[in-house]
């Protein structure tokens, strides 16, 4: 040891241990400071996941298997719906052909009169064109009863062909349909 001044010695180590202080202090400011978003960026690290990349074959062969496990119920399924979609359209075309049909014969209908009697009878014509006409008498009461008797026959007749045109029509739509998915 040096045989020097002992205050010197002192006061040498007072300054060594201040600056000392003050790195350490400059330090756990550095140190703070670097810190500071440490409950942030531990929440964020938390949320984080890592996935295992597979290679793209393996992908590849799970994708195709996946498709030929499901692809011929979904192929099964589509055409249940193409099926149940011509039924809906074939009805929708048979419920518009009924109901021209039912508008058509409702047309053929005279309005109703308050007598109860129709028009025809009014002014004298019979149940077959060309009968009663001109004659000027209007028929009574059974010959009106058997007139309009016959024309409900006759638009019953006419209604059922033209119902039957109909289902002529469909069944051919329907076999034209046939054919062209065969």
């Amino acid at each position: 040891m040096s045989s020097g001044n002992p205050a010197l010695s002192y006061g040498d180590c007072v300054s060594s241990l201040r600056t000392s202080l003050c790195f350490l202090e400059s330090s756990v400011a550095t140190l703070g400071a670097g810190v500071q978003d440490f409950p942030r960026l531990s929440s964020v690290l938390k949320t984080v996941r890592h996935y295992e990349l597979i290679p793209q074959p393996t992908l590849a062969v799970a994708e195709a298997s996946l498709r030929d496990e499901i692809g011929p119920f979904i192929a099964l399924l589509l055409d249940r719906a193409d099926k149940h979609l011509e039924r809906q359209a074939r009805r929708i075309e048979t419920l518009k052909a009924r109901a021209e049909l039912n508008a058509g014969r409702l047309s053929h209908y005279p309005a109703p009169s308050g007598k109860g009697e129709e028009p025809e009878v009014k002014k004298g014509k019979g149940a077959f064109p060309g009968h009663g006409r001109g004659m000027g008498r209007p028929l009574d009461g059974g010959a009106a009863l058997r007139a309009k008797v016959v024309r409900q026959r006759k638009e019953a007749l006419k209604y059922g062909v033209e119902r039957l045109e109909l289902e002529v029509l469909q069944k051919e739509r329907e076999l034209r349909m046939r054919l062209e998915q065969a």
